[in-house]
């Protein structure tokens, strides 16, 4: 099975990168963590990215706050899907991130999640990997069923608590 890239332009981003690891980790898929800015180690962070498909990678999640041009640099040098993820880290509460990750020309697309949103960009570089395994996507599937079934507990929890 093809692995997860998870790459951040700083080790500050590190708490929101443990939010995906966490979901990466519950389905038990292979992932990478490096750290590799736009701006401060530009060839590398190419080098990485033209490189990524033949080291066996299928998704790429790229975490960036302040001017978030990590997931846009990563996405300008490989055909793999990149992951937009801001982050949360200057005055700005993360609106700076989400523009300049989500604002991408025509030709070099970038799939961006919410600012902080760890959780959901693991679970979107999942479902690109399960479209071509069906073990994946079953596990998807029953995971989603479960959230489901614990929203309607909680529903009845709180129509029970509160309800007159």
């Amino acid at each position: 099975m093809k692995r997860i890239a998870v790459v951040m332009g700083s080790p500050t981003d590190l708490p929101v990168v443990e939010q995906a690891l966490d979901v990466l980790r519950e389905y038990d898929l292979s992932f990478d963590v490096r750290v590799l800015s736009a701006h401060r180690t530009p060839r590398a962070a190419q080098e990485f990215a033209v490189y990524a498909r033949e080291e066996g990678f299928g998704a790429i999640i790229a975490v960036a706050g302040k001017a978030a041009h990590l997931a846009g640099a990563i996405a300008a040098n490989t055909t793999l899907p990149v992951i937009g993820l801001p982050v949360r880290s200057s005055e700005l509460d993360g609106i700076d991130a989400l523009l300049s990750t989500v604002q991408m020309p025509p030709g070099i697309p970038v799939a961006t999640v919410a600012i902080n949103g760890g959780t959901n960009a693991a679970l979107l570089a999942i479902q690109i990997l399960a479209v071509e395994d069906g073990d994946l996507a079953e596990r998807l599937r029953q995971a989603r069923e479960a959230t489901g079934r614990n929203m309607a507990e909680q529903d009845i929890e709180i129509r029970r608590k509160y309800s007159r």
